[in-house]
């Protein structure tokens, strides 16, 4: 093989990104739009065919010189990573269930009941595309929603929908992260503003995105077994403004939804390499806020520390990134 300058790969299922909303009559529309798109399952490498591969894929002698994985890449977060990455100039892989034409690679994921089948298959077919290369970062941005209390009839089946969107796909990342991450690299998993109280009204929700929490803190504490100097950092959406999000609720107020273009972009300033910071202010010890976005973080500059929480409250189409206490 020849050789190869790094890469980066998306992960993101082809369902609507929810990190928590305000009102429970968003969360019951929003249901509607996780109950018809969200899915998990196993995952099977796939080499594209010439007519299938990406007009935009790089030759193993003319690849970009950086790399990312994106958990995700067909969904509207990670659709938007993937082009925003690769108007960077990064080679990008996606992990789906089925191909993002703009992406470098893609890794194919068929529906499963079992954890360490997808497990499995997913870490095969990761070491299979990447060999020895390491990437610089790792972007989980899998997840969906499903609403219900501990005496709904749909309590079992949202609860295990919510823990295989959320915590299958972050546990499969955190061991990509320890397998193919550079030193220094990145991770970023997706939690929920929601998340960090009660969630009465989405009992599964709330004990999915609670433990991305938890496994975020624990990817950052002593012998967890990441690359040295990496950063896992968890990402705590209220609304993102999506599509979906705006046909399901035509009369909330947009301004206070999270851009997805200001996600993808903090992801690249907290990978060392390009960083550009807008601002960073310091209202007190404990909150901070930050211009970032996925690229940001991506180039390792200004990265909020190991284990961090970020919460993202937009307010008036101003976005702030603030560490949960």
């Amino acid at each position: 093989m020849g050789h190869l300058r790094p890469l980066a790969i998306i992960l993101l299922f082809p369902t609507v990104f929810e990190s928590g909303i305000s009102s429970a009559a968003n969360l019951l529309r929003n249901r509607r739009n996780a109950s018809s798109s969200s899915s998990s399952g196993r995952c099977t490498y796939v080499k594209l065919s010439p007519l299938a591969r990406s007009p935009h894929s790089l030759s193993s002698t003319d690849m970009a010189s950086n790399r990312v994985i994106v958990y995700g890449g067909r969904g509207a977060l990670g659709s938007k990573c993937v082009q925003h990455f690769k108007s960077r100039g990064w080679w990008v892989a996606c992990i789906d269930m089925a191909a993002n034409e703009e992406a470098n690679e893609n890794v194919i994921v068929k529906m499963s009941e079992c954890f360490t089948e997808q497990a499995g298959q997913v870490t095969a077919d990761v070491a299979t595309l990447l060999g020895e290369q390491k990437v610089d970062a790792i972007l989980c941005v899998a997840g969906g929603w499903a609403g219900g209390k501990c005496s709904s009839k749909d309590l079992y089946k949202n609860s295990d929908l919510m823990w295989k969107q959320s915590v299958w796909t972050s546990t499969i990342s955190s061991h990509l992260a320890a397998l193919h991450l550079k030193a220094g690299g990145l991770l970023t998993l997706a939690g929920a503003k929601a998340a960090l109280s009660g969630t009465g009204g989405m009992v599964g929700y709330g004990m999915a995105k609670a433990a991305v929490h938890q496994l975020c803190q624990s990817l950052a504490a002593e012998n967890s077994g990441m690359p040295s100097g990496a950063a896992a950092v968890a990402i705590l959406p209220v609304t993102l403004d999506t599509p979906m999000n705006r046909k399901f609720m035509p009369d909330a107020d947009f301004g206070s939804w999270t851009p997805l273009e200001f996600i993808a972009d903090v992801y690249t300033r907290c990978i060392p390499g390009e960083i550009r910071w807008d601002f960073i202010q310091f209202d007190n010890p404990l909150r901070s806020q930050m211009s970032i976005t996925f690229f940001n973080w991506a180039t390792g500059v200004n990265r909020p520390a190991s284990g961090s929480l970020m919460q993202l409250l937009t307010s008036g189409g101003e976005t702030q990134a603030v560490a949960a206490q």
